[in-house]
């Protein structure tokens, strides 16, 4: 910076899609650096320890609040209230085991690429959380007549294309009231209280839609009568072609598979190694837009398919199915490739469903396996 900002649109540059020779930015690396996703290994585990879970904060942590914390919900609502963390705790709780995955989960493998936060797949974990359910809370401040949407409002504050802001999301009634939802006003992950990265003390979870709807170090919960129209719902997380597009919102997760990547990697390349034979791939399928249906299994880029056996968890409807299928590796080069598909019929492509934000891009994962039978190069441990 040369001295000569006068403004916040000076420090905050408008959404843009990446040239076509352009790399990875120093700020994209710095957002890549503050947050972080899945080990693709940890899907082994059903649920994510907090450490492994993928996070992604728009602004800062906000840190050492909890002291002092209070949720208010009012607005279009007939007995307004005004809740410290001790009066939510007294409230009847529930645990729901959740799959969260990031909006811009797979950005970075889109061309052009929006220049954004970069990620691969990684951007997804799934929790148990425990608290209390938002339908109950706003049956008990009365919804008036008039309310459509309910809007919370997160204890994150920062800049966004020149906008200051609080973090902001709204859901429609239809969605934040309805007890079939399973929306929670979160305080704990894994049985713990949350940690500071996912939303200390309190935050939204709203079982099926992508992570932006998740409204973290919850503060307020505003009935409104007419729709939200902040920056987060009307500007950002909008599905558009072009700069001037209105776009439609982004909301429910495309259904999306991911393998545990087999065998050993490179450390550059990530290029995964086995020895033939019998190999047993494994990983989890989720979408928003109701359960797992089927899982496909390719060992040559997609040409040819072959079904794996899945187990949707009828105890956790809101989480990731497992998905396992045993490969017979022969010797080369191969290119494995697995998709999903929902009870709402929705698949998987193979091609990329680009948007210039990057968008809900759930495009197949692909995993290359070099099969060999040699085990000998390399093994001194020499650096």
């Amino acid at each position: 910076m040369d001295g000569s900002l006068s403004g916040l649109s000076d420090i905050s540059a408008p959404g843009r899609v990446a040239g076509p020779d352009e790399g990875i930015s120093a700020q994209e690396l710095a957002l890549a650096a503050r947050n972080h996703g899945l080990p693709l290994e940890a899907m082994l585990n059903p649920v994510t320890p907090p450490g492994l879970h993928y996070v992604l904060a728009h602004y800062d942590i906000p840190m050492g609040i909890t002291d002092g914390w209070r949720l208010t919900v009012g607005g279009r609502v007939l007995r307004p209230l005004d809740l410290d963390l001790d009066a939510l705790r007294a409230r009847p709780a529930v645990t729901r085991r959740v799959t969260l995955e990031c909006a811009g989960n797979g950005r970075a493998l889109l061309t052009p690429r929006p220049v954004s936060q970069p990620w691969l797949v990684e951007a997804v974990g799934t929790a148990e959380w425990t608290g209390v359910p938002l339908a109950a809370l706003l049956a008990e401040a009365g919804i008036a007549e008039d309310a459509v949407e309910a809007v919370f409002t997160g204890a994150d504050h920062g800049v966004e294309r020149g906008v200051e802001q609080d973090y902001r999301r709204s859901l429609p009634l239809t969605t934040a009231a309805d007890p079939a939802r399973d929306v929670l006003v979160a305080y704990a992950m894994n049985g713990a209280p949350l940690p500071p990265q996912h939303g200390s003390p309190l935050r939204l979870i709203v079982p099926g839609w992508y992570g932006m709807a998740h409204v973290k170090w919850l503060r307020d919960i505003t009935l409104g009568d007419t729709p939200y129209t902040g920056f987060q719902q009307s500007v950002a997380y909008r599905l558009r072609q072009r700069a001037d597009d209105p776009g439609e919102p982004v909301t429910l997760i495309a259904p999306r598979a991911l393998m545990v990547p087999p065998g050993f990697p490179d450390f550059m390349s990530r290029t995964r190694v086995v020895r033939p034979g019998q190999v047993s791939l494994v990983g989890r399928a989720w979408s928003g837009h109701g359960p797992i249906t089927r899982v496909e299994v390719s060992e040559d880029g997609g040409v040819v398919w072959t079904d794996a056996e899945h187990l949707n968890d009828p105890d956790h409807p809101w989480a990731w199915a497992a998905w396992r299928h045993l490969w017979t590796a022969t010797p080369g080069l191969r290119h494995l490739t697995v998709r999903a598909t929902d009870a709402a019929g929705n698949v998987q492509p193979l091609t990329e469903p680009w948007n210039r934000g990057g968008f809900a891009n759930n495009h197949v994962q692909r995993v290359e396996v070099l099969c060999t039978p040699d085990g000998s190069a390399a093994r001194s441990g020499d650096a």
